[in-house]
């Protein structure tokens, strides 16, 4: 008897558990952070939204991180935030805007804002900011950004003051916490961010908890047609090289709408490879190999800009060749094939490009071939 009543009772207390848990709001604080001055805060939230026991957080990064504190951490997918009650979000802040890792994320939910998937989920923001300066620009265009999605914008209001240490500067916003992070000499997020932090999360997760059962869950389908890319080359034995670092006043790519640009040379290990002018330093084949390198510091490149998923990659636009030769030759499409070929095995039909292909009397630092190439990019 007394076998069967621990029986009765313990299943009464995991029933108990369960409703209690499915009753609780399910939050999730969703960052981007560089340096880890954003995770520092997302803790705080986290904690704030857990402190009541009303509610439970999952802090996720929108895109990895090599960042030793940051590398554990799981990374969200865009078809998950329709399963959840209620999203914080936290960024650093870039020149009064919010971070490119964070905007190239939420710029991946088109399909969820056609089917208005998060219309009525609140939403509160924090920001990690360097001087400071920007910071209520930036906080501001990050509403501006989820109010197009139709969410619940919950600011953080006066609250906590109390707490701050008015002999130094703070973060402290109506707008959603900050934190100060590049003033010296001072521990960042300071104690009174960390508690201002705290509040907001709490005060947030009472907003999830009685908005929760207000709207119906729309588990919106998204559709992934992104490959395994480091399957991909893994099988194909293609390695793709160290980013190589500018040699001057410029990017490696840059970004304009969905247009990534990106132009390289023949670089390997930090040298010119077969470096020289067809004919007179290097044969054919040489050039050849040269023109592999240059196309694997492209996709390198690319890699990088796309935050290391080339499925985001939607077509290969445009290559252009151009080879270090003498004047009468005449073969550059033959030598431009190899980097052709390369951008169609690896995106296949999305690596199919329009092509110009010409002669110079001399490439910057003699290489033997330099690629311009233009991508399309989600």
């Amino acid at each position: 008897m007394k076998k069967l009543c621990s029986f009765f009772i313990l299943t009464l207390l995991l029933s108990t558990t369960y409703i209690m848990a499915q009753n609780k709001a399910k939050v999730l604080v969703l960052i981007h952070s560089d340096n880890g001055g954003t995770y520092e805060l997302a803790k705080e939230i986290a904690k704030g939204i857990e402190i009541e026991n009303n509610a439970v957080s999952s802090i996720k990064l929108v895109k990895a991180s090599q960042n030793p504190s940051l590398k554990g951490l799981p990374v969200a997918t865009v078809d998950e935030l329709t399963n959840y009650d209620g999203i914080a979000f936290g960024s650093p802040v870039y020149f009064g805007n919010i971070s490119t890792g964070m905007s190239e994320f939420l710029s991946k939910t088109v399909q969820i804002w056609t089917s208005h998937g998060l219309e009525g989920v609140p939403a509160t923001v924090f920001m990690s900011a360097g001087s400071g300066a920007g910071k209520e620009l930036a906080l501001q265009s990050f509403w501006n950004s989820l109010a197009v999605h139709g969410m619940v914008l919950v600011s953080n209001g006066i609250r906590g003051t109390e707490e701050l240490n008015k002999a130094i500067p703070q973060g402290n916003s109506v707008l959603g916490i900050t934190s100060m992070a590049s003033l010296k000499d001072v521990e960042r997020p300071t104690k009174g961010e960390r508690h201002l932090a705290e509040l907001q999360g709490k005060n947030f997760a009472k907003v999830a908890l009685a908005l929760k059962d207000t709207r119906s869950k729309k588990n919106t389908p998204i559709v992934e047609n992104h490959q395994n890319f480091n399957e991909i080359l893994k099988q194909k034995n293609i390695v793709l090289p160290q980013v190589p670092k500018p040699a001057g006043n410029y990017q490696p790519f840059v970004r304009s709408g969905n247009l990534v640009f990106i132009n390289q040379v023949a670089l390997k290990d930090g040298k010119i490879f077969n470096a020289g002018k067809l004919g007179i330093d290097v044969n054919e084949q040489q050039v050849k190999d040269a023109t592999k390198v240059t196309m694997l510091n492209v996709l390198s490149v690319l890699n990088e800009a796309v935050g290391g998923d080339l499925g985001r990659v939607k077509q290969c636009v445009q290559l252009t060749g151009i080879f270090n030769t003498k004047d009468d030759y005449t073969k550059h499409a033959d030598l431009m094939n190899i980097a052709s070929d390369l951008a169609v095995e690896v995106f296949g039909e999305k690596g199919k490009h329009a092509r110009a292909t010409f002669g110079a009397s001399s490439i910057p630092v003699n290489s033997s071939v330099e690629i311009q190439a233009v991508f399309e990019v989600e």
